[in-house]
């Protein structure tokens, strides 16, 4: 499958890249939440998280890591996004898995996650129970 990451992974496409290897490569965000905003792709367009092998999720992670402390190295900001959306409903918008690494600032004005759902009683508990791992 052909996405914009592959074309830009090929040259297709001009990026600012900032690391490559075997399994991922990062490059700047053209349209940043904030300056500096950066994209950990997989070099293979796994659509999801689910289809990623978990070789190369938690190489892209521990890149991500590595790309977030130069950023505060560099920037100086006090905090980050480290954001995976996963799928469509998420507001993934290239079915191709990445991870976004959003250099973040006290008293910067963006806010994530603005409105939250509320549970009735019980209602916690009883989801706790279905979604439990163990």
């Amino acid at each position: 499958m052909e996405t914009i990451f592959t074309k830009i992974a090929n040259g297709q496409i001009p990026s600012t890249k900032l690391y490559e290897d075997e399994k991922c490569f990062v490059i700047m965000d053209i349209n940043p939440v904030k300056k500096g905003h950066s994209l950990v792709i997989a070099r293979e367009p796994y659509p999801n998280m689910a289809s990623c092998p978990d070789d190369v999720l938690t190489h892209m992670l521990l890149v991500a890591k590595k790309v977030e402390a130069k950023q505060r190295e560099v920037l100086g900001n006090q905090g980050s996004n480290i954001i995976i959306n996963n799928d469509p409903a998420s507001g993934q918008e290239v079915p191709h898995i990445h991870i976004h690494v959003i250099p973040r600032f006290v008293n910067d004005g963006r806010k994530h996650f603005q409105d939250h759902d509320k549970y009735s009683d019980g209602e916690m508990q009883a989801l706790g129970m279905k979604l439990s791992l163990n």
